[in-house]
Formats: structure tokens, C-alpha cells, sequence
């Protein structure tokens, strides 16, 4: 490994749940797509992400197949037909306890608390507004966008798995993407069976709040129970589900994007924000500090690619160039140009 190269053996993993990577594996092959052609060819196609900083979890690499999937495949509308032929087997305790559950809403909500087990990107909740119910499934990673094609893929998946723990009665009223509508929307309407929303503040699937009220007929509170327990024991046994981690990768996702306030940051996180403030105070830290380390690591990273301060300061959380500057000054002891001047960085 050369001075240059990030030692992936070092980084901490968010999840260690293979369920949606086995999936996605069965579902190329059903395609007619032999998975490990496909995955070496990624490689070939391979975009940098973000240099190493602290924080950074390889989870960070999973995008690289979604930014080149069509191209690989040759099909423009790939997540959706992956989606398509996609069975929502059961292959882990939070899919048991989504079919255990007493109702939906239960599910839904067992989802929520355990969904760090299937993938640490995801910031899933679950809203009602009146009659309309509204699920979440935003999944993030550090330097990249919503990314279409994974999206695509997942939105169709929940919508078979919430079928399926519902007999069938399940059913959209909406869907929702962060992605810009793409230039063919004819698979959407037929997969969907409406046309999506794009270019939305999240990613998400709305359907009838009454559905959460219906009951299971696979319900099991004795198993549903003791599948909690388990899932309670894996997630704290996942190191890059610790609070503090999961802070920082939020704050990494957000910073110059979205609100990083002490409400924002525990809303994403399921907390009230004295119950965030709390658990930070209980762990010696607050969000101040913990903001003020991923912005640290984000200037000196956004330094020696070569930006403009200014670009800088915008992508680190600053709306304006004089507060960066004092906060680099305290930061550091000096003036960004002087540290990048001292580095020889042009």
C-alpha cells in the first residue's frame, strides 16, 4: 500500500449487515448479470470520494456501484428494474420484527429504531400528517448526493416488504425523490403505479395513516419481545452506531448543506433536543465541540485540494467569511493562508 493510499483496515464500520448487499446480489443474477463481473467493473469506474477524516466509515463506499451501475449495465432506468425483481426476503432480526409486530405501525416503528443494523447511512423516520402517513428512507453518504439509482431501487423494495407484512393491502399514495426527474418517467408510472415526485427534500413513500392501525395476522408479542432484546444487543454492539460517531457523520452529511442546530441534529438522530443534550453531557461533549471538530477536518481537507476560501467557508458551515477566519485563528493559531502557505499547498 503506498504513503498516499487510506488504509481501509482502519476505518470503523457503521453496519455489518450484509441483507440489502445479499439482495442486490440475487437480484442481478435474476436479471441475467453475473454480480462479480459487475462489481470488478466498478473499479474501472471508480469515483473519489473524500479523503479519510475522522469520522470517515467505509460505508462511504458503497455509492461506488450506484454512480456506475447504468453505465455497467447499459440500462438508464437500472435501480428500478433491480427493485423490480427484488424478493423482500427476511435475512435479518429487523425483518423479523417488522413481521412479528402487531400492526404496521409497530413495524414501522421497530424499523426506525433498529434501521442502523441495516445500513448506517440511513436517517429513516416516519411522519403523520392527518390521513397521510409519510416514511422516510433517506440513506446519506459523506460527499455524494442522494443517488438516483439506489433510490430507485429501495423505494420499490419498501413498497414489497410493506406489502408483503401486510397481505397485499398495502398501498401508495406518493412517492417522493431527492434526485431531479430524470428524462424517461414511463418505468416509474408502471413500477409505481403513479408518477413520482422529484427534486423533494427527502426520499420517501406516503400512504393512508390508517394502515398503520392494521392489525398483523403474523403478529407475536412473545417473539416480537425477545427479537427487540436481540436487536438491542447488535446495536450496541455496531462501534460506528455510538452516538458520538453517528453525530459526526450527520454533521459530516450536513455541514454547509442543511441545519446543524441542536434541534435539526436531534431530530435526525430520533431525540428531543434536551434528550440529545443530555446524552452528549453524559459522554463529556457537546454538539458545539463536535461541530467544531468535523469543521476543523473539513477546512484543512478543503484546504490542500486547492478551494478559494471562500468555497471554504461555505462548505464548512460559515455563511460568511470573517466568522471562518476567527474560527481558523482559534482553531489553529493562524490565518488559513498562512497554514497553507506553510504546507507549500498552492
Amino acid at each position: 500500500m503506498s504513503a498516499t493510499e487510506p488504509d481501509t483496515n482502519s476505518f470503523v464500520p457503521l453496519t455489518h449487515s450484509a441483507t440489502l448487499r445479499r439482495l442486490l446480489y440475487e437480484a442481478l443474477a435474476e436479471l441475467g448479470l453475473d454480480p462479480g463481473r459487475i462489481y470488478l467493473g466498478v473499479n474501472q469506474h471508480r469515483r473519489p470520494g473524500p479523503p479519510p477524516v475522522d469520522g470517515r466509515l467505509r460505508h462511504d463506499d458503497a455509492p461506488q456501484f450506484w454512480l456506475a451501475a447504468d453505465s455497467l449495465v447499459g440500462d438508464p432506468d437500472v435501480g428500478l428494474h433491480l427493485g423490480e425483481v427484488m424478493k423482500p426476503r427476511l435475512l435479518d432480526v429487523v425483518g423479523y420484527l417488522l413481521l412479528a409486530s402487531r400492526d404496521l405501525g409497530e413495524a414501522l416503528a421497530s424499523f426506525v429504531r433498529f434501521q442502523h443494523i441495516l445500513s448506517g447511512g440511513f436517517v429513516a423516520q416516519l411522519h403523520v400528517e392527518g390521513a397521510v402517513a409519510r416514511l422516510v428512507i433517506d440513506l446519506n453518504y459523506l460527499g455524494f448526493s442522494s443517488l438516483r439509482q439506489q433510490m430507485e431501487c429501495l423505494a420499490l423494495l419498501f413498497t414489497k416488504l410493506l406489502g408483503f407484512i401486510t397481505d397485499g393491502d398495502f398501498r401508495l399514495d406518493g412517492v417522493q425523490f431527492r434526485h431531479a426527474r430524470p428524462a424517461r418517467v414511463s418505468e416509474h408510472q408502471r413500477l409505481f403505479g403513479l408518477l413520482p415526485v422529484f427534486g423533494r427534500e427527502h426520499d420517501a413513500l406516503l400512504f393512508p395513516a390508517a394502515l398503520l392501525k392494521r392489525p398483523s395476522r403474523t403478529a407475536n408479542p412473545e417473539m416480537h419481545q425477545l427479537l427487540w432484546q436481540h436487536a438491542e444487543a447488535q446495536l450496541d454492539a455496531l462501534v460506528g452506531n455510538d452516538l458520538l460517531n453517528r453525530l459526526r457523520y450527520l454533521l459530516g452529511v450536513r455541514l454547509g448543506k442543511a441545519e446543524c442546530s441542536l434541534e435539526a441534529c436531534a431530530a435526525e438522530l430520533g431525540f428531543s433536543a434536551g434528550g440529545l443534550q443530555r446524552a452528549l453531557a453524559g459522554q463529556g461533549s457537546n454538539l458545539r465541540r463536535i461541530r467544531e471538530s468535523v469543521q476543523q477536518a473539513r477546512a484543512i481537507e478543503l484546504l490542500q485540494e486547492g478551494r478559494t476560501m471562500r468555497e471554504v467557508a461555505r462548505d464548512c458551515g460559515f455563511s460568511e467569511l470573517s466568522p471562518f477566519y476567527r474560527a481558523f485563528r482559534r482553531w489553529y493559531g493562524m490565518p488559513p493562508e498562512a497554514w497553507r502557505a506553510r504546507l507549500g499547498v498552492g
